[in-house]
Formats: C-alpha cells, sequence, structure tokens
C-alpha cells in the first residue's frame, strides 16, 4: 500500500510541475523558423546578436488594435539599432491583408504561427494553452528572454528595456550574441 501511495504522489507532483512549466525570464527562448508576409524567412537562432522583439497578436483582438500604434514608433525608433520587431499570429495570410488595410504595422508579421505560440504560452494545471494577446517576448543579443508580459500598455516597460540592451550591447566587445 505504501509503495502505490509513493508512485501516486509522484505521478500527481510530476503532472503538476508539467502543467506549470513556462518560459521565464532568463531562460532561453525557444527557436524557430518561420515566413513574414513578405516571404522573408525569419529564424530566431541567425538573430543571436541583435535584440528581438516578439509580440504575438490576434487580428481579433481590441487590446492589440490599440497597441499597434505604439509598437509601430517603437520599430520606427530601433530601426536602425539591431532590434528586429516580429508580430506573430495565428492568422492566416489573408485575415492579416485584409486587417492590414486599415490597420498598418510597420514590422515584420508572421502569420500562421499557432506552432510557435505552442512553443511561447503557458500552460495551465490541465495543460491548456495560457496566454493573453498581446503577449511580448523581449529577447536580448544572448537569445534569452529578458521580458515576458501580456495585456495593455506593456509598450513603456518594453522600450525602456529595449534601450538597455541596445545600449549594453553597443558597450559591448563584439562578443555579445555569440553562443
Amino acid at each position: 500500500m505504501r509503495v502505490i501511495l509513493i508512485v501516486l504522489l509522484t505521478v500527481v507532483f510530476c503532472l503538476s510541475a508539467y502543467g506549470q512549466q513556462s518560459l521565464r525570464e532568463g531562460s532561453t527562448a525557444p527557436e524557430f523558423m518561420a515566413p513574414a508576409m513578405n516571404g522573408q524567412v525569419f529564424d530566431l537562432n541567425q538573430l543571436h546578436g541583435k535584440v528581438v522583439v516578439v509580440t504575438f497578436w490576434s487580428t481579433r483582438c481590441a487590446i492589440c488594435h490599440s497597441e499597434i500604434p505604439k509598437l509601430n514608433k517603437l520599430a520606427d525608433k530601433y530601426r536602425d539599432k539591431g532590434v528586429v520587431f516580429l508580430a506573430l499570429t495565428t492568422d492566416n495570410e489573408s485575415k492579416v491583408d485584409a486587417y492590414l488595410k486599415s490597420n498598418p504595422f510597420n514590422f515584420n508579421i508572421l502569420p500562421n504561427s499557432f506552432g510557435i505560440v505552442l512553443q511561447y504560452a503557458d500552460r495551465d494545471r490541465q495543460g491548456n494553452i495560457d496566454i493573453g494577446f498581446p503577449a511580448h517576448f523581449l529577447v536580448n543579443q544572448n537569445g534569452q528572454i529578458e521580458m515576458k508580459d501580456s495585456g495593455w500598455d506593456k509598450t513603456p516597460e518594453l522600450e525602456s528595456k529595449i534601450a538597455r540592451l541596445v545600449s549594453q550591447g553597443s558597450n559591448s566587445t563584439g562578443t555579445a550574441g555569440q553562443r
């Protein structure tokens, strides 16, 4: 009976730990490769040495709609400073095309990114996907997550952390971002 209880408790603790697994600040960002709307393929592994802003969004997300202009300003500000902005959505190209007619993006949109959402999303105790839109992941020059946040008005914190990373990168001896 005692052995059965120990085995049962071990299984419960393992399942509980699995359900709570999530990316944390300081952990390595999951790598991915995906095409953007313009046909350019982005490989996170090839972006080492750059700061990368990964934003998950949806055409149906009202908060995303209000955040796009703020993110566009950030993308414009850091365009020539080694920062790459990627907007990943589970929506397909035709939905995104229709959305872009009245809501321009100033950075790279990667449609059909459900598989990547699965890599980045938290999981609840039952293993269900738990991610709010927009969700922002700031990846440093070494491929580690510097910031993970979601929801409304995260742009000021995002900008502050981008500025710090860009400043650190410009002060390095050329080895930042290499594995």
